[in-house]
């Protein structure tokens, strides 16, 4: 699949009135006020620290996209869960990063080629090099049989039971994987499931926030039509020259580079904060690299260290 991507104004110049006007409706939705006034470290519109993201789950700690991994971050306190879905051949939505089993299972070939039933006959655990001091005290690593030792495939339905049944306030960062056979099909499951659980759009409540993001354009227009209230992030690995001075496409409000483009250019965070954009940097798992999100007051920073990062901001 090819995204097709939008000509873009030169650089430098104003939003026109009917792009200035999107783009301040989506900032207005994006504030995540609660009727407390804060929900995650939010006041009133304004961040009082960075968000801070668990990628993947916990996964500097226990195997990524794993149950485990998602309760170990929400125990230490993330403020949010970052994960991949793609979609099995029979139509489920799976937190699987890759698009082939390989890496993060003792199976082979593609995602989308199996049903659910194949992918839950696997170990999704047995690879991950566990550092000794990681406790799995109160921690559901495995399946729901206790005396099934495989770490189990985690659809998006348990995940957001388990981000819904945590009690307190989450962002959820979805991320769709593009390119895939199943086009569009990802993003209307995806939407469909989080109408079920009224998740579509933010309330104004303590619950968990859902954010949704993509390195594919396409899929973010695609999106929009179909969750118009929620926030998207346009994931970047580099920045194209017409956008240095801060653009991101319409209908995108937050921007999401990796921590080598935010390094490499430290100026395009405040570019981005200029055009009321919020920052999402990935995947920030180094001490040294934490400083410098907070010197350049970045608004969310993922990570596999989640802890970590709350130490070291003093959280």
């Amino acid at each position: 699949m090819t995204d097709v991507t939008p000509t873009s104004p030169e650089p430098g110049a104003e939003p026109t009135g009917a792009e200035d006007a999107e783009r301040r409706a989506f900032t207005a939705n994006a504030e995540g006020t609660s009727g407390s006034g804060t929900l995650n470290g939010v006041a009133h519109g304004r961040r009082l620290r960075p968000m801070v993201v668990a990628h993947r789950g916990s996964s500097a700690a226990l195997p990524e996209h794993t149950i485990g991994a998602y309760m170990r971050a929400i125990a230490e306190g993330a403020d949010g869960l970052e994960c991949d879905v793609r979609l099995t051949r029979d139509g489920h939505l799976v937190c699987i990063h890759d698009g082939r089993l390989n890496r993060v299972s003792n199976g082979t070939g593609r995602v989308s080629r199996h049903v659910l039933a194949e992918l839950d006959e696997l170990d999704f655990g047995s690879w991950h090099p566990r550092p000794a001091d990681v406790e799995l005290v109160d921690v559901d690593l495995a399946g729901s049989a206790p005396d099934d030792p495989r770490t189990r495939v985690l659809t998006l339905e348990r995940l957001l039971d388990a981000a819904v049944g945590a009690g307190r306030p989450l962002q959820l960062l979805i991320e769709t994987k593009h390119p895939t056979r199943y086009g569009a099909e990802v993003e209307d499951r995806l939407v469909a499931m989080l109408r079920w659980y009224g998740l579509d759009k933010p309330h104004d409540d303590t619950g968990v926030r859902v954010t949704l993001m993509s390195f594919s354009e396409l899929a973010m227009r695609r999106i929009r039509p179909l969750a118009p209230d929620l926030d998207t992030v346009l994931l970047t690995e580099f920045v194209r020259p017409d956008r240095r001075e801060g653009r991101l496409p319409i209908g995108v409000n937050v921007a999401g580079p990796g921590i080598r483009v935010v390094k490499a250019n430290p100026g395009l965070v405040a570019a981005w904060h200029r055009r009321g954009h919020r920052v999402f940097v990935w995947t920030v798992n180094e001490p040294r690299d934490v400083d410098l999100m907070m010197e350049l007051g970045v608004d969310a920073i993922i990570t596999d260290r989640p802890r970590m990062v709350l130490e070291r901001i003093g959280q």
